[in-house]
């Protein structure tokens, strides 16, 4: 039989779920486009919204100076604090409002917020302003249960995810604002994912000398270069993939250029060819190790060109999430009532993705990612267009969030 504190929770946000639907669309409806990373009204926005369910939101401005060097415009994170008793664990709950800009190809607005056939549309209604909305209804649930708890839930909405992370719990972490015992962060899926892939991306521009087509002997051309050097790189995949990850959910590295930028006009030589590329790590994998290899890779193909001088840049180095010692409460229990509310067995795994949850694992805090979401990511088209999530999964996911917070905070 279950558990009447239960049915209590499931009941409030049965009763509220209209009110909670409504908090996100008006989440959605305020755009967070990273670039231009302009987050901030989204972020008073957000404080405002919640200040009318009565839950006060500490603004944390990050200094305009530190968001400017990281190439956004203005980032404002928020904590929420609620003590329920003296003792017992907080637990922290994240997801960032930050998102990719919409693209092309929407039928929908990306900014609408729009209800068909049971799915809300909009960017960032999947991934993961959703968990805004799971993570405060789950905890709007327990404290109108008015039951005996001991410990804290705060609420982490942070903007910087898109760019590491760390100008959002990051900096929240390493400020002192913050020192959960347990962390909740902003799911996708219907598993509970303890463990993501690291991520290495690496800007390399090729120098060459520009020169008049009609007399292409008089330059260097730096495209020619770049084709080497793309030739390379994609070789190296093949190595990548015999590299097997034991984590459930993660294959092996891969390496993507995802950007080429390069040559002023047709009649000219190339001089000067720009790539960006994203270099996934496995778990398992020494991310010092990973660029050292890059970099010789990288290094070794160029001087395959004579003439062309070769420029290198990190720009970001995000480490592999492991599970911690400390997880398996909180890994069991969404398991537990997962399995209770969506009628199936919710499995553990890990993502090739890579999350801010990396931080918070950094500082020893151990994390789970669960939140609202399909069996799969795709299937929400995040980051795509048409990104929507299903409202019978927002209902679930609170449900299973706000009865784990319980199980959590008992004496």
């Amino acid at each position: 039989m279950s558990n009447p504190a239960y049915l209590a929770l499931d009941d409030w946000i049965e009763a509220h779920f209209d009110e909670q639907t409504e908090f996100l669309q008006a989440l959605v409806r305020v755009p967070t486009d990273t670039p231009p990373g302009d987050n901030a009204p989204h972020a008073e926005r957000t404080a405002e919204l919640l200040a009318a369910m009565g839950l006060q939101a500490e603004r944390h401005p990050v200094p305009a100076a530190s968001v400017r060097a990281q190439g956004l415009a203005s980032i404002t994170n928020l904590i929420v604090r609620r003590r329920f008793g003296d003792g017992g664990p907080t637990v922290a709950l994240n997801a960032h409002g930050d998102v990719v800009p919409p693209g092309e190809g929407w039928t929908h607005d990306p900014y609408g917020g729009e209800i068909v056939d049971g799915r809300l549309y909009g960017r960032a209604a999947a991934v993961s302003k959703s968990d805004f909305a799971t993570y405060t209804f789950a905890l709007r649930a327990l404290r109108a249960l008015q039951l005996p708890l001991h410990g804290a839930v705060e609420l982490h909405f942070t903007y910087d995810e898109e760019f590491g992370g760390e100008l959002g719990p990051g900096w929240l972490l390493a400020q002192g604002l913050t020192k959960p015992d347990l962390l909740i962060a902003a799911g996708f899926s219907y598993q509970v994912v303890t463990a993501h892939n690291g991520c290495l991306q690496m800007e390399v521009t090729l120098h060459g000398l520009a020169s008049h087509a009609a007399y292409p002997h008089t330059g260097v051309d730096a495209l020619q270069a770049a084709n080497k050097l793309l030739t390379a790189l994609y070789t190296h995949n093949e190595v990548l993939r015999t590299r097997r990850s034991q984590v459930a959910g993660i294959t092996h590295p891969y390496l993507n250029v995802g950007r080429i930028e390069g040559g002023s006009n047709t009649n000219v030589v190339p001089g000067k060819v720009l790539l960006k590329l994203d270099r996934r790590m496995i778990p398992e994998e020494d991310a010092a190790a990973v660029e050292a290899e890059l970099r010789a890779l990288i290094e070794a193909a160029v001087a395959q060109s004579p003439g062309v001088r070769l420029e290198l840049r990190r720009l970001l180095l995000a480490q592999a999430l492991k599970p911690l010692p400390g997880h398996e409460p909180l890994t069991a229990a969404i398991q537990r009532h997962g399995q209770a509310v969506f009628g199936e067995v919710i499995p553990v795994s890990g993502t090739p993705l890579y999350t801010d949850v990396r931080l918070y694992g950094a500082h020893g805090v151990p994390a789970v990612i669960y939140g609202a979401g399909p069996r799969t990511v795709l299937e929400s088209n995040a980051k795509r267009a048409d990104e929507h999530l299903l409202l019978s999964d927002l209902r679930g996911a609170t449900r299973v969030v706000a009865r784990t917070l319980f199980d959590l905070l008992q004496p």
